[in-house]
């Protein structure tokens, strides 16, 4: 997984979470998230070690001081740096984890250090211009992010008393889009179409648009992508100025076409963070891949019901 943000043509990265947490509450008892609850469980920061290797799935053992859902653990004396994801609780002291990087040389016994708190990372202008991973690690060569800001990639999403009512059409630019079906902030759209019908080339519009139109940021994740497909949208702005697998790893039973049963829950947590508050907006498009065009697969089936609008790209072929 990668991610790339672009503002007024340069090509920056960013988290799409509020930084809230690393402010400190004015108020003498604040009111605990989850989350809090979860790391403050895990202040000791447990040492394991490692069971089990199933491919990306991961079992980790641990002495007492459990680590809650969600936390991350990383594998110690290993280069290079392989963070794992709590995933289940399987009894026994032991937890169900999926690797963040590939786990080729892992053996079992090696020794794993619980992190305390989700996978951080790095947020700020400092990120400004660069490409990071799925756990923070600078991926364009161009050494370390200077910056000691981090947020938590798991978030919850925000309150009601939080988010604006107010409707506001957001500005594409694409001619089409705007007239006839205009995008409003703060929304979903979901932007479905089959391999290379021009999804992508729809969305490096839409953040050259954005970022002259809004002087805004722009954030392109990508998820089980290409590593192309980022490629080619880093030196366009320079020179512009897994989910079936894993769900059977974990010994889920899987859903329709081998997809795991929770996905539908999982997309929700998620999409549930994309909305317009008070401060501001963030408006997510999201390019779907359609399988062998086939509206009906459970992955863009779910996808539109969360969405907000739709887009089909066409294939005349």
């Amino acid at each position: 997984m990668f991610s790339t943000v672009c503002r007024t043509g340069r090509l920056a990265t960013r988290t799409v979470v509020n930084n809230t947490a690393d402010k400190a509450p004015l108020v003498a008892a604040p009111v605990l998230s989850k989350r809090d609850y979860a790391a403050k469980a895990a202040a000791g920061k447990a040492q394991g070690k490692v069971v089990a290797v199933i491919g990306a799935v991961v079992d980790v053992q641990f002495e007492d001081n459990l680590p809650p859902i969600l936390n991350a653990l990383e594998v110690q004396n290993r280069q290079p740096r392989l963070v794992l994801e709590v995933a289940q609780h399987l009894g026994e002291n032991t937890v169900r984890t999926i690797a963040m990087d590939g786990t080729e040389g892992l053996v079992r016994g090696q020794p794993v250090a619980d992190c305390g708190s989700p996978i951080r990372i790095p947020v700020g202008a400092e990120t400004l211009g660069r490409i990071i991973n799925v756990i923070g690690e600078p991926i364009d060569e161009r050494g370390p992010i200077p910056t000691d800001k981090t947020a938590a990639i798991h978030a919850e999403a925000p309150e009601f008393v939080e988010m604006s009512v107010q409707q506001e059409i957001l500005g594409t630019g694409i001619k089409v889009v705007d007239l006839l079906a205009p995008y409003a902030k703060g929304g979903k759209i979901g932007l479905f179409g089959g391999a290379g019908v021009g999804k992508t080339v729809l969305i490096m519009e839409l953040i050259n648009n954005v970022a002259k139109a809004h002087v805004g940021y722009s954030v392109f994740a990508g998820v089980g992508e290409r590593t192309r497909e980022g490629n080619d949208l880093y030196q366009e702005m320079i020179e512009s100025g897994a989910g079936s697998e894993v769900s059977a790893l974990l010994g889920r039973i899987p859903s329709a076409v081998g997809y795991q049963p929770t996905l539908a829950t999982d997309m929700g947590t998620m999409q549930e963070r994309i909305t317009t508050t008070k401060k501001g907006s963030i408006t997510s498009v999201q390019a779907i891949y359609v399988p062998a065009d086939d509206l009906t697969d459970p992955a863009p089936a779910t996808t539109s019901s969360l969405g907000r609008h739709h887009c089909i790209v066409p294939c005349y072929c």
